[in-house]
């Protein structure tokens, strides 16, 4: 590629093209990487003038990739890819001189996020007493309030725990989850032939439902009330009921995904708050560096999926900064 090519590429140009070539929408990218719309479109105007072609099919809703847009993505993702592994090597974590860590997270991360973070923290500790937890959210900030944690990634409760700052990781809306091919036209009243699936009222997350339930004035019969997001997603699956969960909940449905839909939660949106919490005692950039890392790979492992097999989240999905 000529010098004077070059020249017009720039860092940001190319991040837009990744995310609106995997969201489909202007506005989803603006939110993702902290854009106005007219931004985003002025990008990919100066990057397509650049390159002096279309990357983009305008006349589709979400867009599409043109020919020279799905052969200048790949280029695109494997120079970005190696950008951020040489921004991760420059800002690696230092903690060389902590002598203890004691880690709490949120059990939805068990599979994909906390296998990484618990390699990359070790990588980083030569001389630490590591302790890595897992569980619910409400369990981890009791513990966290008790210093029996020093750190913990969980759902935000009603109030954070005391004597902790909070570090934002991402926003988690509520959705309607249903088996495959259930009509949901008719709202959360046309399900009533299904049985509701609870959550567990000790959780975060079964609080947070009960109280949507209460303000929309429903009260489907207490059948249900389960603790373990797998068995939801059975129960779901196989067509015994319906459930109110988040994307997070939802993309660990793993065998049973196929038999689920999802669709936006009728009436008033809500969410819930995933955030790193560190006990007030702990100075210094080291929370801040684990949250920059948690947020790394939740938006590996689920934003991107989670957006691509339900697009219609949009920015109701997103990081937190």
């Amino acid at each position: 590629m000529p010098a004077a090519l070059l020249k017009g590429l720039t860092l940001r140009g190319l991040e837009v093209f990744e995310s609106l070539a995997r969201t489909g929408s202007v506005a989803a990218t603006a939110a993702e990487l902290g854009l106005s719309a007219p931004a985003v479109s002025q990008q990919i105007r100066n990057l397509s003038q650049t390159l002096g072609v279309e990357l983009l099919d305008h006349s589709r809703r979400p867009m599409t990739l043109t020919p020279a847009g799905r052969l200048f993505l790949q280029r695109t993702e494997s120079a970005l890819a190696l950008l951020r592994e040489g921004h991760r090597s420059l800002t690696a974590l230092d903690l060389t001189d902590l002598s203890a860590l004691s880690l709490g997270v949120i059990e939805d991360f068990e599979n994909e996020v906390t296998p990484t973070l618990a390699m990359r923290l070790a990588e980083a500790m030569s001389h630490c007493a590591f302790r890595l937890q897992t569980g619910a959210s409400h369990s981890l900030a009791a513990r966290l309030a008790d210093r029996n944690l020093d750190i913990a990634i969980c759902a935000a409760p009603a109030s954070d725990p005391p004597g902790t700052v909070p570090h934002p990781l991402v926003r988690d809306p509520y959705i309607l989850a249903v088996p495959r091919g259930v009509r949901v036209e008719d709202g959360l009243a046309g399900l009533s032939h299904l049985a509701f699936l609870r959550r567990d009222l000790d959780q975060v997350m079964g609080q947070q439902i009960e109280g949507y339930l209460t303000r929309a004035g429903l009260n489907p019969p207490q059948r249900f009330e389960i603790d373990s997001n797998q068995s939801i997603s059975a129960l779901v699956a196989s067509g015994t009921g319906w459930t109110i969960t988040t994307p997070l909940s939802l993309l660990r449905a793993g065998r049973f995904a196929g038999g689920i839909d999802a669709h936006p939660l009728p009436g008033e949106p809500i969410a819930r708050r995933i955030a790193l919490y560190a006990t007030d005692d702990w100075t210094g950039p080291i929370p801040e560096q684990i949250a920059s890392l948690a947020r790394e790979l939740i938006g590996t492992h689920f934003l991107e999926p989670g957006l691509e097999r339900m697009p219609w989240l949009g920015e109701t999905f997103t990081l937190l900064q």
